[in-house]
């Protein structure tokens, strides 16, 4: 009896539905045309790590569960006086997920955290950046079902942005709409 490894439903989805929609709206000839999702990084800022490095762990242990993947700290690049940061001081958080984890991240952000959003009006469809990758943030991360809202000393927002292999930002619109992003008129 062989086991039957699990894929996740946006990977499925991406081969048997999308690969052929785009296909068929741009007339490509060549499978490696067809643009795909390269990676997914997720960047948390946290200035109040200045003050209490309790709250980078904090948020770097919020990320983990959101991602499912270990957080790195981003340092910062020179020394602020009026912000009280130093040279190289750990002062935010990001991931990026590739493979499996990407789509199991996508899945989670369409359905259920987008949705989940207060006031939430559809996604911006003038925030790519001319070479096929769309950028984004939420105000909240407590809107992952993955937070426990009574465990949390403090909501965090995080930029989220989805690189593609597309050559143009009308590829990449049509590839994220096919994933059901909720874009705007």
């Amino acid at each position: 009896m062989s086991e039957t490894a699990y894929e996740p439903r946006m990977k499925v989805r991406y081969r048997e539905a999308v690969r052929p929609a785009m296909r068929e709206a741009f007339k490509y000839t060549n499978e490696m045309q067809i643009p795909k999702l390269d990676k997914i990084v997720i960047n948390m800022g946290v200035g109040e790590a200045v003050q209490d490095s309790k709250k980078l762990k904090s948020a770097m242990d919020a990320m983990m569960a959101i991602s499912g993947q270990k957080a790195i700290a981003t340092k910062s690049k020179k020394s602020i006086a009026q912000f009280k940061i130093r040279d190289n001081m750990a002062i935010g958080c990001k991931v990026t997920l590739r493979g499996e984890r990407m789509y199991e991240f996508l899945d989670r952000l369409v359905t259920i955290a987008l949705p989940r959003v207060k006031d939430f009006r559809g996604l911006n469809g003038r925030s790519f950046d001319g070479r096929g990758n769309y950028a984004m943030g939420l105000k909240e991360h407590i809107v992952f079902p993955e937070i426990n809202y009574d465990q949390i000393d403090q909501i965090w927002g995080m930029d989220i942005v989805v690189c593609t292999t597309a050559r143009n930002d009308a590829e990449a619109k049509a590839l994220l709409k096919e994933f059901d992003f909720p874009f705007r008129n």
